[in-house]
């Protein structure tokens, strides 16, 4: 069974990204996946998190996407925290603008497009 996880405050802190979320179980035991998909009907990127028996979806959404574009903008590391437990999201920048780029111009996203170009370029 995969997990959703929505983040309540995403935070630039000195030289990093914070985004936090409410629940420290949810990651204790996750790794980062360094991947990432898209979820366009509900206008959102989503982050891969693994555990030994399964995936996590970290939901990146629109309340999201000025912060990461400025950590993009900055080249500084993106973190998942929640209360003492805090996990880098590697790659998150590389798949991140990956997938900018494959959304740019290309209506199959649908009003996704629209979006991610008026918030990222």
């Amino acid at each position: 069974m995969q997990n959703r996880i929505e983040i309540t405050e995403a935070i630039l802190k000195e030289d990093k990204l914070v985004l936090t979320i409410q629940s420290e179980e949810l990651i204790q035991k996750a790794k980062a996946s360094g991947q990432m998909l898209v979820d366009s009907d509900h206008f959102a990127f989503v982050y891969i998190l693994e555990t030994e028996e399964s995936f996590t979806y970290l939901i990146l959404g629109e309340n999201t996407w000025a912060p990461l574009k400025e950590a993009i903008h900055l080249d500084i590391p993106v973190y998942l925290q929640a209360e003492e437990t805090s996990l880098e999201l590697i790659q998150l920048q590389q798949e991140l603008n990956y997938l900018i780029d494959n959304i740019k111009d290309n209506a199959n996203y649908g009003d996704m497009e629209e979006k991610v170009k008026s918030t990222f370029l």
